[in-house]
């Protein structure tokens, strides 16, 4: 099988990427990245979505982005709640984390060197992205370029592709296709504020956004709240 590399943060859009790469014919290699957020609890639905969903192995690398903060997911910076504001607003949130797309698709990228794979899959979304500069489809371009110019692999021709197949789609567009691919979205977490046990706050932009989502798609949605 061919190989790829799938971000899988325990969130359900990249549930849904890994699915998507799976039945694509790829053998999935799922990568978590533990930077510092706010909660555990995402990583652990992580390593519950690559099982389920058969990725052929999972591996969780450390970057510490609290040491350098300036966002609320890695900073001592309240996360906003019950905000009057657009989520999909053109103003960068104060849950921006910098560089973090950027760190990640690096690491995937050294991690697909190392396998051999050609595939970089990950769940940036331009549509209900909460504002992210690093979500757009301009960045997503522009690291592939990168990847292709900056590695042995691009160099010697194989050549490596970074995918996002929801770069496009509505949230509701995402739930649907999670539904179609049979993502059980109750073993992710999106809430920036989620317990230790991975329940739902409810109320900030993440939330916001996924319960919107289910509500637009006609899906019941499966997500534990506080």
């Amino acid at each position: 099988m061919k190989k790829a590399v799938v971000l899988v943060s325990g969130g359900m859009d990249s549930a849904v990427v890994l699915a998507i790469a799976r039945e694509q014919g790829f053998a999935a290699h799922a990568l978590s990245v533990s930077y510092g957020q706010r909660h555990t609890s995402e990583l652990e639905a992580a390593a519950r979505v690559a099982q389920s969903l058969g990725a052929v192995a999972h591996k969780t690398v450390n970057v510490d982005l609290r040491s350098i903060g300036g966002s609320a997911l890695t900073d001592d910076i309240e996360v906003p709640v019950d905000t009057d504001k657009d989520p999909n607003a053109a103003a960068i949130p104060v849950t921006y984390v910098p560089a973090r797309n950027t760190v990640m698709l690096s690491i995937a990228l050294g991690w697909a060197e190392v396998l051999g794979a050609s595939d970089i899959f990950c769940g940036v979304n331009a549509v209900d992205y909460s504002g992210y500069p690093d979500c757009r489809p301009e960045f997503i371009e522009a690291f592939a370029k990168l990847a292709n110019l900056a590695t042995k692999a691009g160099v010697e021709g194989a050549g490596l592709r970074v995918q996002a197949p929801l770069i496009r789609l509505s949230k509701a567009d995402i739930v649907r296709e999670g539904a179609r691919l049979g993502v059980d979205f109750a073993q992710t977490v999106s809430c920036y504020r989620a317990d230790a046990d991975g329940r739902a706050c409810g109320h900030c932009d993440a939330c916001r956004l996924r319960a919107q989502g289910f509500a637009d798609a006609g899906v019941a949605d499966p997500t534990r709240y506080a």
